[in-house]
């Protein structure tokens, strides 16, 4: 789930479908998208795709999707062919929750959705939250966000991407509220919302190891694991575990500048991207945590980011790693978006920790303390990394 670059992807292959579906239903598609063919070098043209796209729009005798739902089916056709698991397409709504997440923060409410029993979507206004100060009580059924009617077949991820925008901005919000469901409307400025990617506290079976648990490797991690040791080292910690169960990756750069907490200067991660040589990526400097005692928890879901945390930390022999295999996913997407809010993730680099003696592609890191899949997702991988520390 790598996204360094957000990169306007206007000239590539999936404006030049855009073009060819709008122009194809104005009657003059040979004429617009022959001024973009020539970017692509092999690509002559799309004639069997404009071709069956008109044969299906002028004579399938059903109801066609909607054009958008078309397009989306055809991107994804060729993805399909491209047959890479991480280079994929990801709607407008989804791609902004993903964005939200890997930021750390975004514009909102401060509340919480729920669809009740006879489809009703219910909302729970946080305390002091923008919601509650505009008047939302709880058990609001929400009808309409700005121009947006709610429908029982939505997703929580539409509404909550047509709730969300820009911190400041003003939310038109049409409400039903008990008993008698009148309809009122109200104005809710939003304001910023963090999302948390990492937690902490003391272990429960010895105070002196401090678990931070990194859920999602976003923007703030870094700054988090920073604060997070600070306040359990303030509470006496002295031993640490960096629980990466269950943490599918995220952001490239946040995935590395996390490692450098820990490591002395030197390589972190070598990459190369198609068609050029090796990278290795180094810190410049030691890292303010390189000597303190810690083991990293990992499991069959680590992936990605989290896995070139963890990875650096055994390469470099700086942390034992302990429960099972990860998950084994070596390589880079950047994230272009698209004109519509979707987005385009492509795979378009590999990577490998120059200390390990051995390739994560396939297998995943190997623990140096394996454990059951069980243990490894339970309580016992906690106490096995505290027996493995606290001597």
């Amino acid at each position: 789930m790598f996204g360094n670059q957000n990169i306007k992807f206007r000239h590539l292959l999936f404006a030049i479908i855009l073009f060819i579906l709008l122009v194809v239903v104005s009657f003059g598609a040979g004429l617009l998208a022959s001024n973009y063919l020539p970017v692509f070098s092999g690509v002559k043209d799309f004639s069997e795709l404009l071709q069956s796209f008109s044969l299906i729009k002028n004579h399938y005798y059903g109801i066609l999707p909607e054009t958008k739902d078309m397009e989306y089916g055809m991107i994804r056709g060729m993805l399909d062919v491209v047959g890479d698991p991480y280079t994929i397409l990801v709607e407008p709504a989804q791609n902004e929750l993903q964005t939200d997440q890997l930021t750390g923060s975004f514009g909102g409410i401060g509340a919480r959705l729920e669809w009740d029993a006879d489809g009703n979507l219910l909302l729970y206004p946080f305390p002091e939250s923008a919601a509650q100060k505009a008047g939302i009580q709880e058990g609001d059924r929400l009808l309409a966000v700005d121009d947006l009617k709610i429908q029982k077949e939505m997703t929580a991820e539409e509404v909550q991407a047509a709730i969300r925008g820009k911190v400041g901005e003003t939310v038109k919000l049409v409400l039903a509220r008990a008993p008698d469901y009148s309809e009122l409307s109200l104005n809710v400025i939003r304001e910023e919302i963090n999302l948390p990617s990492v937690t902490w506290n003391l272990a429960a079976q010895d105070q002196r190891v401090g678990i931070i648990q990194v859920n999602i490797i976003a923007a703030t991690t870094p700054d988090e694991v920073k604060e997070a040791v600070h306040d359990l080292q303030t509470r006496q910690a002295e031993y640490f575990i960096l629980d990466l169960r269950n943490n599918s990756g995220g952001l490239l750069d946040a995935g590395i500048e996390t490692a450098e907490l820990f490591l002395k200067e030197g390589v972190v991660i070598q990459q190369q991207y198609r068609d050029q040589p090796v990278e290795e990526i180094t810190s410049d400097e030691d890292g303010p945590f390189t000597s303190l005692p810690i083991t990293v928890l990992v499991n069959e879901y680590s992936a990605s980011a989290a896995e070139i945390i963890a990875g650096a930390l055994q390469g470099q022999q700086r942390a034992a790693l302990i429960g099972t295999n990860s998950y084994g996913k070596d390589t880079i997407q950047l994230v272009f978006d698209l004109k519509d809010g979707s987005s385009l993730h492509v795979t378009t680099a590999r990577w490998w920790i120059p200390g390990l003696n051995y390739s994560i592609h396939g297998q995943g890191l190997i623990p140096d303390v394996s454990l059951s899949t069980e243990e490894a997702n339970s309580q016992a991988a906690i106490d096995a990394a505290i027996r493995y520390m606290v001597k």
